[in-house]
């Protein structure tokens, strides 16, 4: 049965448009643009992106994690427990796709690519620039792990701080860190009237990004 509070839920994309004209030769610098353009409209949480990993079995999941960069031009940068799902996940299928949503510039970008770990020094020089608060949260949470109760996790929290006591900022645990997915696929979609969007996909071939348009 259709409900009805769901199906009539429509909005008309109507504010810009996107051609093969528009964008630059390569698929990152043109997602650094429209990022760009999402942080001077002021949109809320503009790099938060979600994050697409596979299990042994093909079972997808997903999750939103923070862009925290584009390291050369030619990745996205993001920083997790290596110990939690997606940790596992892509360390045994290094293979990953990101999607950002920006409805207030009615855009979306699609990314698929290779994800490795970011350099030790990287990882080192992010989480020591973090609040110390969320330093000792990285040390204290087993992330993806069962735990018995919300207390046990504050009782974690709480023995981290005795351990560190006044040190600031915090060694990076072994367990956490970055990675960088490397994108094969770049999908650059703009909101159009009557379901008519415009979609521009990147696809690298050796060194070289081929531009296509796709229907919408």
């Amino acid at each position: 049965m259709i409900d009805p509070h769901l199906a009539d839920l429509r909005k008309t994309y109507a504010q810009r448009t996107l051609s093969e004209t528009d964008v630059l030769p390569a698929a990152v610098p043109q997602f650094r643009l429209w990022l760009d353009e999402a942080l001077q409209a002021q949109l809320e949480e503009p790099t938060a992106m979600t994050l697409a990993t596979t299990s042994e079995t093909g079972q997808p999941s997903a999750r939103v994690v923070l862009l925290k960069g584009l390291p050369d031009e030619a990745g996205f940068l993001f920083y997790t427990n290596y110990e939690s799902r997606k940790g596992h996940e892509l360390a045994a299928r290094p293979l990953a796709a990101l999607t950002f949503f920006w409805p207030g510039l009615e855009r979306q970008v699609r990314v698929e690519g290779r994800v490795e770990k970011a350099p030790a020094a990287l990882s080192d020089e992010y989480f020591q620039s973090r609040p110390r608060a969320s330093q000792i949260g990285a040390w204290a949470s087993p992330q993806s792990q069962k735990i018995a109760s919300r207390h046990e996790l504050e009782q974690q929290e709480t023995a981290m701080l005795d351990r560190f006591g006044d040190q600031d900022p915090l060694p990076r645990p072994e367990h956490w860190g970055g990675y960088i997915l490397r994108p094969h696929r770049v999908e650059f979609w703009q909101g159009r009237p009557s379901r008519l969007h415009d979609r521009i996909v990147y696809e690298l071939e050796g060194e070289t990004w081929r531009l296509s348009r796709l229907a919408p």
